[in-house]
């Protein structure tokens, strides 16, 4: 967030949007409303399908070279559907952070008539972002990849090709969870079966698989703990990861601990918070295929 200096120099040396200039900000929300967020970033599109490659290597490896050779049905069987349903979770959750508008600020909305319309107490300030000439709500940031400023915008994260936001971050956190559990079931599948079963494959093509497997086992599990660590941790203390680096002081009334964590998930501790989905509707996704196309442009 930048400070109330940097803000008021914006609005004064970066005015406000003519009058002759067009924005509708009814027809700029519904066009939001009907359309399926998406980023068009080269780096983050890379990542996700990187994220997702090795969900499906991870479930092949797990699948094919260490549960189907094992001799215990059961223990096969149990594993198998843990490790797939966490893994469907998972990616769901990933999917559901990408495709989720994190609180994006309409563009262009900075203009006379669009003030007007706010009903501003004389003398009250308000901040306009240079960037994307919008009205910047508080704790709200502009991101340089979505083109946007995001309300309550955490970080921007490549491996969901998106950002963090108001609107996202509970998807964000279980994707976090759910990821780290898939490794670990991953660990707990290894202690029991490695060395005590025979692969269909050939022991160099085991060997090699197990190898990858374990390396991504370790290194993405310490990310993905340390990433739901931090995320847990700024939900309850109401305070985003760029809030925290800037060290700005804060001029809301914070939600901590439960509270943050109820405003972020929604309502009561329930089942619900590990859902990803929660809200989804197949029926308004279609129609916003229809009326909009697959993708919306930023």
């Amino acid at each position: 967030m930048q400070s109330s200096g940097h803000r008021f120099r914006d609005i004064e040396h970066h005015p406000l949007l003519a009058e002759n200039d067009s924005y509708d900000s009814s027809s700029s929300e519904a066009d939001m409303a009907d359309r399926v967020w998406f980023i068009r970033d080269g780096c983050g599109m890379v990542c996700a399908v990187m994220t997702w490659f090795l969900v499906v290597y991870a479930d092949f490896v797990v699948t094919f070279v260490m549960l189907l050779p094992s001799k215990d049905f059961w223990y096969s069987v149990i594993n198998g559907v843990l490790f797939n349903c966490l893994a469907v979770l998972a990616l769901s959750s990933h999917l559901r952070t990408m495709l989720t508008d994190p609180g994006a600020v309409p563009k262009g909305n900075a203009t006379k008539e669009y003030m007007e319309s706010l009903h501003l107490k004389p003398g009250e300030v308000i901040y306009k972002c240079p960037k994307c000439c919008s009205i910047k709500p508080e704790r709200a940031h502009h991101c340089s990849i979505c083109k946007r400023c995001i309300r309550k915008m955490d970080h921007h994260c490549p491996w969901v090709n998106n950002c963090v936001g108001e609107k996202n971050q509970r998807f964000f956190v279980l994707f976090t969870l759910l990821f780290a559990w898939v490794l670990g079931v991953i660990f707990f599948i290894i202690k029991f079966i490695l060395f005590t079963e025979c692969s269909d494959f050939s022991p160099p093509v085991t060997v090699i698989l197990m190898v990858f497997l374990c390396l991504e086992g370790f290194l993405f599990l310490t990310f993905t703990a340390v990433m739901f660590g931090t995320q847990i941790h700024s939900i309850c203390n109401d305070e985003t990861e760029i809030e925290r680096l800037k060290s700005e002081k804060p001029t809301w009334e914070r939600r901590l601990r439960w509270e943050g964590m109820k405003s972020v998930f929604g309502g009561q501790p329930s089942l619900l918070w590990i859902n990803p989905f929660a809200g989804f509707q197949i029926r308004q996704l279609l129609l916003r295929a229809k009326k909009g196309g697959p993708e919306f442009s930023v």
